[in-house]
């Protein structure tokens, strides 16, 4: 309502001051409000203190302030209308504003996640869970390897003990085998000797 009194008092200033800035020619037909006031009281009749003002030109200025009036008003519904109908477009930009926010939105949450075994998952979220998935992989393998390593470690010198334990059973067996032969050598030279 404020905006509307200021719209209607600048037009009306801007309008006065254009016909205020025509060429003022001292009569009833044209120039400003108040250089016809100002010529109606020029041409006025004194009688002791009051003005004697022709009936006619009274009639003649009553009609031009309510033409005057009448463009005012007219200028003002015209402001008035002009003003709804800039409130009804800004009414429509805020809603569409407003839609195409929510369509942002969406398309930025659309952008940011997608449909994993039938659950929506933030790309953020899902791109930690495979990292740590490949850190928790990359740790089972380096365990696992650890793991063989060192039993590749145990199973060598497993293999290695058992060769050795092996080896030292066939030199035992054949220093068993060399003793036998040698006590059988000894059993039949006393034998042959106790038979001579």
């Amino acid at each position: 309502m404020k905006k509307n009194l200021i719209l209607a008092l600048f037009t009306f200033l801007t309008f006065s001051g254009v016909l205020f800035a025509q060429e003022e020619t001292g009569s009833l037909n044209s120039g400003t409000i108040e250089s016809q006031f100002d010529y109606l009281n020029s041409i006025s009749n004194n009688y002791q203190e009051y003005k004697v003002v022709k009936k006619a030109h009274l009639d003649k200025i009553r009609q031009n302030v309510t033409d005057s009036l009448k463009v005012f008003k007219e200028d003002l519904a015209t402001l008035k209308q002009g003003m709804k109908d800039r409130q009804t477009d800004i009414a429509d930009l805020n809603t569409q504003m407003s839609g195409l926010q929510e369509q942002l939105a969406a398309a930025e949450e659309a952008r940011d996640s997608f449909s994993f075994l039938g659950f929506p998952i933030h790309k953020a979220f899902y791109n930690s869970l495979m990292w740590t998935l490949v850190a928790v992989l990359l740790g089972a393998f380096l365990f696992f390897l650890y793991q063989y390593t060192q039993s590749y470690k145990v199973i060598s010198k497993a293999r290695k003990d058992l060769d050795e334990t092996k080896e030292e059973f066939d030199q035992h067996r054949k220093n068993t085998l060399e003793r036998e032969r040698k006590l059988k050598r000894e059993l039949v030279d006393a034998l042959n000797q106790k038979a001579v």
